[in-house]
């Protein structure tokens, strides 16, 4: 049965989707951008700040489905410049520091809201 997550300790979504599904045991993250979900837009101006902002909002949402992230096993990530690359990783590795999900990142040519990131994740139980 598909199951709805969502909470205030993440960003809205901006569209038509929600913020996470779950169904058997698998829990689907929309991408998320650097939104602070407490004041409601991105405050961050560096790619170091942005990804430490989504990957709070990918713990708020993994927190309200009962998981964290070694439940994570799958993420991509969207850069707006693929220059950021290197300094997006350094952030991303603190929050996965044994046994990383499988991953994929590359550009893309924009962002919405002007994000320099947007992380989608896959966990299970």
């Amino acid at each position: 049965m598909k199951k709805v997550i969502a909470t205030t300790n993440a960003p809205a979504a901006v569209g038509p989707y929600s913020q996470a599904i779950e169904v058997n045991g698998m829990l689907f993250i929309s991408g998320q951008v650097p939104i602070n979900p407490a004041v409601g837009k991105i405050e961050a101006t560096d790619i170091q700040g942005q990804t430490e902002q989504v990957m709070k909002n990918i713990g708020a949402i993994l927190k309200e489905a009962g998981l964290d992230y070694s439940n994570i096993v799958k993420t991509t990530c969207l850069l707006s410049d693929i220059a950021n690359f290197k300094p997006m990783n350094e952030v991303y590795a603190k929050f996965f520091t044994a046994e990383p999900p499988a991953r994929a990142a590359f550009a893309v040519k924009d962002l919405p809201l002007g994000a320099m990131v947007e992380i989608e994740a896959i966990a299970v139980r």
